[in-house]
Order: structure tokens, then C-alpha cells, then sequence
């Protein structure tokens, strides 16, 4: 049978039964669709976590503390040292103070983080509003960045934060006494610096400025914290095991990234199992309507063999008709999936806008996943198909024809 035959023969359902056609097809869709929409789901949960980490440089970078034993320091000379490394492209140190700031007339306590741009982008602080200081602020003695619960010091709501920006406080640092004792003594700086962006730091009560500018204010001899940036994926755990084995304490954020990942592939397989049920019971009864099928054309099965068809053309015939059912099926359900989604996506950003909140996306719909889902609802289709197939190749052509 030429193919070209074989492709007329095939689609001759949609109008010789044109309602049971669309109805097994969108009994498969249902199936389908609700393994893209759940399965769909778990890649936008995935994403919405996954976003909140700043990739590239990040994952390639090592953070190191002090744990205090055997009496190890982050000092200029550490950062130094680990520069030295050839593994190690880069080190970039944080210092920190306690500090009063204060906004209109209102103070509270916080963190002084004195940072370089290269930190921020090894550490993956990314900002909620405004900007992160970059490269060309590194000369900046005018400008700070505070994280969200330093607003809530002032009584800035959250749909007020954007009005936040550009906005002064002043800055009060808190320096310990250096014999031990709890006698702390007071720099005020001063001047006021202008808020040039919010961090997603979430429960920390930091400001960030440009670590030159905070040692124009206190002597700096030891640091709180240091990145490290490694220079390739493949040295990163090279790097990392040297660092503990010299007794600091690191984290990596590749790590957690491959650690939620996997958590989230979990996720997306309970997911699509349960969708995949759906999908059984749609695949159970496009297997019924295709036996329905030989029975209703036993007869006209039987005038195709005598007229030359081979076993193998009826096969292929009902083999075709099913691949193009399941195909059709999964077109479908992904459509509506996809449409699902979107609308509930939709619906959500709409309602955090009205409430001030973020745009986030539930529902994420990766192309290679639509694209194996059709594919896979095609042999799906190809898997209930074949065992008529077979039933009808076999029929005796004399039988089919009396067949009533």
C-alpha cells in the first residue's frame, strides 16, 4: 500500500465517525493535559526557587568563614593566599560592624557590610528593587544598599519599597573595644548616604556600601567572610576540600542548586504519575473504541483482502489510524495544558499586582517537554492500536465478508 494511500485511509475516520473520532481524541487530551499541567507545575516550582539564585559566577564560587579553630583568621594576607591558588581566579572579602542607622528621625540597629562589586556577583545578591553596585561603583562613597528587613525598621510597606529608592539615612558604626571588654565606641559618619537598591537578603538586618569607603571610617583587620572564585566547574571541588582541609568552614551554592534539583525532579515524577493515571484511563479507552472499530469494519476488512490487501496493509491501517489518534490526542492535550497554565499564571500575576506583590510563573512549560509529551501520546496511540491491528490482519478474508 503506498503511503500516500496509507494517509487517506487513516484520517477517513474524522468523516466517516467524525464525533467518535473527536471524542477519543479529546478523552486522550484529557489524559495528556493533565500530565503537562501537573508535570508543568513542578518545572515552575523549580524555576520559581532556582530563579531566586543568580547563576553563572555564582556557582562557580566558594564561600569561606573562619570556624575559629586552630586559630584561623580572614585577614588581607588570607585573601592573599588564596589568590595564590591556580585554581582560584579570584577572592573578594566581606567586613562587617554593627552599626545605628537612621531615617527621619528613626534609628535602628544593623549590620555595615563593606563589600567589593566582585562579592556581590560571587555571593548572587541580586536586588528587589534599584540596583546592585557594579564595576563602575567601586569608587562610590555616596550610595548604600539595605535588605528588606531594614525597611521594616522604618514602616515601609512593601509596595512602598520601590519609592524607597533614592531616599537618605545616616550611619553610626559601632566599634567594640579592643581589650575585650562590652564598651563599644561610636563613629558617626558624617554624612548621608542615598539608598541605591533593596537586596532579597530576607531576615537580615544588613546595609551594604563599598568596603574603600567603610575603611575611610574604621581600621579593617579581619573579614567575615570571603568568596572565593574558582575557575572552572571541574576545580570546584578541588578547591573546596584544600579550603576545609585547612580548617574553614565552605559553602557552596552548587551544591544546593544540585541538591534542589534533584528534589524537584522527585517532585515532577510524583507529579506525572499522577497525571500519568489520567493518562491510562484515556489510553484504556482509545483501546476500546479501536476494538469497536474492528468489529463495526470486519466486513470491509474482509472486501480490502479480496480485492489484494496484504495482513500487513490492514495493520498498517489500523496502526496508522490509532499513531494518528494519539498524536492528535497529545496536540490536543498540550494545548490544553498549556492553556491551563498560562491562564492560571494569568490570574496570579494579576492579583499580585493588585496587591503589590511579584510576578511569578506556577506553571513552566519547557519546549522539549511538549515536544516528548506529543511524541509520547503518538506511541502511546501506537500501543493500543496494535493489538487489533493484529486481531484484524488475521482475519480469514471469507469470514470477514459474511460477517454481519
Amino acid at each position: 500500500m503506498r503511503l500516500q494511500d496509507l494517509a487517506q485511509l487513516s484520517t477517513r475516520m474524522f468523516k466517516t465517525n467524525p464525533m467518535r473520532t473527536w471524542l477519543t481524541i479529546l478523552g486522550m487530551g484529557v489524559g495528556t493535559g493533565a500530565v503537562v499541567v501537573l508535570v508543568g507545575l513542578g518545572f515552575g516550582l523549580q524555576k520559581i526557587i532556582l530563579e531566586q539564585i543568580v547563576f553563572g559566577e555564582t556557582l562557580l564560587s566558594l564561600g569561606v568563614s573562619a570556624t575559629g579553630a586552630q586559630g584561623l583568621e580572614l585577614t588581607q594576607e588570607t585573601v592573599t593566599d588564596f589568590e595564590r591558588n591556580p585554581n582560584v581566579l579570584d577572592a573578594a572579602p566581606l567586613a562587617r560592624f554593627p552599626a545605628l542607622i537612621t531615617f527621619k528621625g528613626l534609628t535602628g540597629n544593623v549590620f555595615v557590610q563593606g563589600v567589593e562589586p566582585p562579592y556581590l556577583r560571587y555571593a548572587g545578591v541580586s536586588a528587589t528593587a534599584g540596583e546592585v553596585f557594579t564595576d563602575a561603583d567601586a569608587a562610590d562613597t555616596n550610595s548604600i544598599m539595605l535588605s528588606p528587613a531594614v525597611l521594616k525598621l522604618f514602616g515601609i510597606e512593601d509596595d512602598k519599597v520601590k519609592d524607597f529608592i533614592g531616599e537618605k539615612v545616616s550611619i553610626r558604626l559601632l566599634i567594640p573595644a579592643e581589650d575585650g571588654s562590652d564598651a563599644v565606641s561610636e563613629i558617626i559618619i558624617d554624612k548621608e548616604y542615598t539608598i541605591k537598591g533593596i537586596t532579597k537578603e530576607e531576615g537580615v538586618l544588613n546595609a551594604m556600601m563599598m568596603l574603600p569607603e567603610l575603611r575611610n571610617y574604621v581600621g579593617i583587620e579581619e573579614y567575615e567572610r570571603i568568596q572565593v572564585r574558582v575557575n572552572s566547574n571541574e576545580n570546584l571541588p578541588i578547591v573546596e576540600k584544600e579550603l576545609i582541609e585547612k580548617g574553614y568552614r565552605v559553602t557552596a551554592l552548587s551544591k544546593t542548586v544540585e541538591q534542589a534539583s534533584k528534589i524537584f525532579q522527585g517532585i515532577q515524577v510524583v507529579l506525572a504519575t499522577f497525571g500519568g493515571i489520567a493518562l491510562v484511563v484515556s489510553a484504556i479507552g482509545m483501546f476500546n473504541t479501536m476494538t469497536v472499530t474492528l468489529l463495526e469494519r470486519t466486513k470491509e476488512i474482509g472486501i480490502m483482502r479480496t480485492i489484494g490487501a496484504s495482513p500487513n496493509d490492514v495493520k498498517y491501517l489500523f496502526v496508522s489510524e490509532s499513531v494518528v489518534v494519539g498524536f492528535m490526542g497529545g496536540l490536543t492535550g498540550t494545548a490544553m495544558g498549556v492553556a491551563f497554565g498560562l491562564a492560571i499564571n494569568l490570574a496570579l500575576n494579576i492579583v499580585a499586582g493588585q496587591f503589590g506583590g511579584q510576578s511569578v510563573a506556577l506553571f513552566s512549560f519547557p519546549l522539549d517537554f511538549l515536544t516528548f509529551i506529543i511524541v509520547f501520546s503518538a506511541g502511546v496511540g501506537y500501543l493500543t492500536g496494535i493489538f487489533p491491528a493484529k486481531r484484524a490482519a488475521k482475519l480469514n478474508p471469507l469470514d470477514a465478508i459474511r460477517y454481519e
